[in-house]
């Protein structure tokens, strides 16, 4: 058993004396041990200094650098990306809405005039801003409605948002490219994803009936009719929901 040395302790005997004495020394050794990592610890840290300042400094200048670029670079162009959308969006707005002369009007959003940009310029100008990644998604849609189908599916790749309803309709028009394109096994892995993002009560029956049509014309008829009557068990009150039983018989007899 171990012998604690207390004030005024005096060995019982040699033996008694020899074990406490080896102890003393042990604890003599730790001590010396200790200050001697110490002595060489701060040995290192005074030769190194330079090195360990110079260090801090990088750091230091980095976070610095970063919350600068932050709030003079990467605010500033977040905002002048921001109000150059105004312009192009009003005919984009206007394209959408106009019987006439639809082409022209989306031509004007996509290319700008009168010294504006438009949707094509602020995706080179301002890359890596949230109206840019916007911009994609409306010059895929701009060109979607007019016909040409490689470069909506261009720019609507481009385009990255988890908002229900942008991001379904992305991914939906991605599907309506490649249907008008001739690739109905393509469009119906996007409808899959638009109906995947959300189910709200907006884009989800309109892909789920795009996806069921899409199947019926691939002769996969089973998955159609689940398409078909998913949307009158979960979206009996939507547009889509009033002719889905014609489908869902035409469904059923192709089986």
């Amino acid at each position: 058993m171990a012998t604690y040395k207390k004030r005024g302790f005096k060995p019982k005997d040699k033996a008694e004396e020899q074990e406490l004495t080896e102890q003393e020394s042990a604890t003599a050794e730790v001590f010396s041990t200790l200050d001697e990592s110490a002595s060489k610890t701060e040995a290192w840290v005074a030769s190194n200094q330079n090195y360990i300042l110079g260090i801090i400094g990088v750091i230091a200048v980095g976070v610095l650098g970063y919350l600068a670029y932050a709030q003079f670079v990467e605010k500033p162009k977040e905002a002048n990306a921001a109000n150059e959308m105004y312009y192009p969006q009003q005919y984009f707005d206007q394209a959408l809405n106009s019987p006439t002369a639809k082409d022209s009007l989306y031509n004007l959003a996509l290319n700008g005039a009168e010294g504006k940009y438009g949707f094509l310029d602020i995706i080179d100008e301002y890359s890596g801003t949230k109206a840019a990644n916007l911009a994609n998604y409306s010059a895929g849609m701009a060109y979607l409605n007019m016909q040409k189908y490689q470069e909506a599916i261009s720019h609507l790749e481009d385009f990255n948002s988890e908002d229900d309803i942008l991001g379904a309709l992305a991914k939906g028009g991605l599907g309506d490219a490649f249907m008008q394109l001739g690739q109905p096994e393509d469009a119906l892995g996007y409808y899959d994803k638009a109906i995947a993002h959300s189910a709200n009560n907006y884009t989800a029956p309109k892909f789920l009936y795009k996806a069921g049509v899409t199947a019926l014309e691939l002769n996969q008829n089973d998955k159609a009719l689940k398409y078909f009557q998913k949307i009158k068990d979960e979206y009996s009150s939507s547009d889509e929901a009033r002719t889905v039983d014609a489908f869902i018989g035409m469904a059923k007899i192709s089986n």
